[in-house]
């Protein structure tokens, strides 16, 4: 079964020890499986739309930058590869997901619905080529630095409904609860964010990172991995066309370059192998 004739991913290697991944800024969507979505799901509403060009900035810093090519409706690269649930006993989309985050069909008939083969073919084809390169350069990363950190970077609309109650924070930081990364770097970073002006900042609030912050953040091996959930409000507009609003951009970007710079300069003065 043939899947996508397109790459799984964008990449682009940097010398410093940090790799940057984008899971969810994928907008393709191979026409057979394009086909049977609805018109809605045809938007690719819960993309996180424009991340590359709102990090653009992260190149000067000599990061590895690796972005996906395909919509998460396609394949969730944040899901693990067996579609278990990250948050047992909430509301979760899936590794191939049917609906959106706001509970509506995204095939227009339920036979359309991808079955186990057609998973199993997505994930071939594309989960994990993404994850076999992010493993990849965080191995090169620790073999060059004695230390690698992976900064996981998304963004969601910041009232969803369906995922949290009123309006979320606008800087979500995600350390699967202290395991992935070291807490002193987690602190500085949450210390950045609640300096960042008109807008507000959690430490592992209601994102407390998905499946790439979870399974690649094991400080004590010197791998240490940070999810930064972001709502769109903060650079971009949330409803169609979804543009992206360089003055509101411009107000983020110096505390997301100030909480990077903290992360290259946690791993120049952590000890080799921290």
């Amino acid at each position: 079964m043939t899947i996508t004739t397109e790459p799984a991913y964008v990449f682009h290697r940097g010398s410093s020890p940090l790799l940057i991944s984008m899971p969810h800024s994928g907008t393709y969507v191979p026409p057979q499986i394009l086909a049977r979505l609805t018109e809605e799901a045809r938007q690719l509403p819960d993309t996180d739309w424009h991340l590359p060009q709102l990090y653009a900035f992260a190149r000067q810093l000599d990061a590895s930058i690796l972005i996906a090519t395909h919509s998460r409706y396609v394949i969730d690269l944040n899901r693990p590869p067996d579609g278990a649930s990250l948050y047992p006993g909430q509301s979760v989309t899936g590794l191939c997901p049917i609906d959106s985050f706001d509970d509506t069909p995204l095939y227009a008939r339920a036979e359309d619905q991808p079955d186990e083969a057609e998973i199993a073919a997505r994930r071939t084809a594309i989960w994990q080529p993404y994850h076999a390169r992010l493993r990849e350069e965080l191995d090169r990363i620790k073999a060059r630095h004695g230390i690698a950190i992976l900064w996981d970077a998304h963004s969601i609309r910041s009232v969803l409904p369906r995922f949290f109650r009123g309006k979320l924070p606008d800087l979500n930081i995600g350390t699967a609860d202290g395991a992935s990364c070291a807490p002193a770097l987690a602190e500085q970073l949450l210390a950045i964010a609640r300096q960042a002006p008109g807008h507000d900042s959690v430490l592992n609030g209601r994102f407390k990172g998905g499946h790439i912050t979870r399974h690649y953040g094991h400080p004590d091996q010197g791998f240490h991995a940070v999810q930064l959930e972001m709502t769109q409000a903060c650079y971009m507009q949330e409803s169609l066309p979804f543009d992206y609003l360089p003055e509101r951009a411009a107000q983020i970007q110096p505390t997301l370059e100030k909480m990077l710079h903290a992360v290259l300069g946690f791993a120049r003065r952590a000890p080799a192998g921290a």
